[in-house]
């Protein structure tokens, strides 16, 4: 898979997680940055039909952690925005269940690389004339190998 992305409708950011989402292996940890409005949570929805979940992938910003079950991996979608440190993390719980979901972490870059040996991140950016881009960024030759 390429590792730079334009995406100019939202419909192309959405197309983009379904595809990513075929890459996903249970323990697998992706942590996406970028600006607010950047495609965090659409990306994330689409990655929710990817991995088949049949609930709708809404953002957790005030619940913080949401798990989604029914697809082949379960989904935990992390809103990392309003936590300040690693230790907020770790009170989540979230290494509980990362060995056999699929957790996406929105605003988790510096506070949740702990969770896994290996991440993909996947940074986000909208441009001026509003379309968005997506840079996937391997961490560790497992991922690496995965994205050729």
């Amino acid at each position: 898979m390429k590792r730079e992305h334009e995406l100019p409708t939202p419909a192309d950011t959405h197309a983009l997680g379904v595809a990513l989402a075929g890459l996903f292996r249970p323990g697998d940890l992706v942590v996406l940055v970028g600006p607010l409005g950047a495609g965090k949570t659409a990306l994330t929805q689409g990655i929710g039909v990817g991995l088949g979940v049949g609930e709708p992938v809404t953002s957790p910003t005030f619940v913080i952690a949401r798990v989604h079950h029914g697809g082949r991996v379960p989904l935990v979608h992390v809103d990392a925005y309003r936590l300040g440190s690693v230790a907020d993390v770790d009170d989540l719980d979230l290494d509980a269940s990362a060995a056999d979901s699929v957790t996406v972490v929105e605003w988790g870059q510096g506070l949740v690389e702990q969770l896994a040996d290996e991440h993909l991140e996947v940074r986000l950016d909208r441009r001026d004339d509003d379309v968005r881009t997506a840079q996937l960024i391997p961490h560790g030759s497992g991922w690496v190998e995965r994205l050729g």
